[in-house]
């Protein structure tokens, strides 16, 4: 079981891995995580677009492949292909992909992570 203190959600791993699948895996919640920034970062800006004609945003993640760096890290390589329903000009959808590409996710997975790991053993 995940929580965030607010919210509670599981995740599994496949039965090839030797669980359940009873539900989605880590990768698909980190792709899942880059969908739902990118709508909600859009729909963001839309809301200070009055003007524009936006009927609905969907977005899907395709993993397109992962491999070990010679350093021992994981390259990962991903495509994101928004949908918008609405009567755009071009000049309005290049900047939908100028906005998409600052949701803090996108950002957070293109820059460089440090983690720190600490057990606690309360």
């Amino acid at each position: 079981m995940l929580t965030n203190g607010r919210h509670r959600w599981v995740a599994d791993v496949p039965k090839t891995l030797g669980s359940e699948d009873t539900a989605p895996d880590p990768h698909d919640l980190l792709d899942s995580a880059l969908a739902a920034c990118t709508v909600l970062t859009l729909e963001l800006y839309l809301k200070r677009k009055p003007d524009w004609k936006v009927d609905r945003i969907q977005c899907r993640v395709e993993r397109l492949g992962e491999a070990r760096a010679d350093d021992g890290k994981m390259d990962y390589q991903l495509r994101r292909v928004v949908k918008v329903e609405g009567d755009l000009t071009a000049d309005q959808e290049g900047r939908l992909i100028e906005i998409a590409n600052k949701c803090p996710i996108h950002r957070l997975l293109e820059g460089r992570t440090h983690i720190e790991t600490a057990l606690d053993l309360d």
